[in-house]
């Protein structure tokens, strides 16, 4: 595939802007004010519309940054030269917003309300929707267990994991996100299918 070994620009960029956010509220005095101020803080008198971008910048620790900028890292560079930098900006950006607008709709049914997002998880599992739909047949290896699976199986299999332990309500983790940013992603990538600006 091309930029296997290569990081293109739109990918090169989302990585160190996430690296640079996650020092600054690590390191830097106004950390908590960033945390405070960019968070997702919806159905709370904090919430500001910005919020839908700047969460997805923003990480809990570094084993959250870490393992969202592996994945951005390893799925993205394919995608991006697949899909052009323009239109794959568009793309991660819209399943983030996508994944918290679909979050948020379910918090309410629920009564799940304030509820606070950060993280780029939900633009993430668009990615590995991506990657699932346009290159179904390469093979991922999982980490645990370390098994190779085909990608449309592991999108199946992951989505269907994730609407478990949302309706399950298994620990703080933002899942109906998750596939909220993998929905979006279908969605998006059918709409350009239609409109002919995208084949698979």
């Amino acid at each position: 595939m091309n930029g296997q070994f290569q990081t293109p620009p739109v990918v090169k960029n989302l990585l160190i802007i996430n690296l640079l956010v996650f020092m600054a509220t690590a390191m830097l005095p106004v950390g908590d004010r960033l945390m405070e101020y960019g968070a997702l803080a919806l159905g709370s008198r904090w919430f500001h519309t910005y919020q839908f971008i700047t969460y997805m910048f923003l990480h809990s620790n570094f084993e959250h940054l870490f393992f969202n900028m592996f994945a951005l890292w390893m799925f993205g560079r394919t995608l991006e030269y697949r899909l052009g930098s323009q239109r794959f900006l568009v793309y991660y950006m819209a399943c983030g917003v996508g994944a918290a607008l679909i979050q948020w709709g379910v918090a309410w049914l629920l009564g799940e309300l304030p509820l606070f997002l950060v993280g780029a998880s939900g633009a993430v599992m668009g990615l590995l929707l991506a990657f699932g739909v346009l290159y179904p047949n390469a093979t991922i290896m999982l980490l645990i267990p370390p098994i190779p699976m085909k990608a449309k199986w592991f999108v199946i299999i992951y989505a269907l994991i994730e609407l478990f332990l949302g309706w399950r309500g298994v620990g703080q983790v933002a899942h109906f996100a998750h596939v909220g940013g993998m929905a979006w992603g279908f969605l998006l990538l059918h709409y350009w299918r239609r409109k002919g600006k995208l084949y698979f």
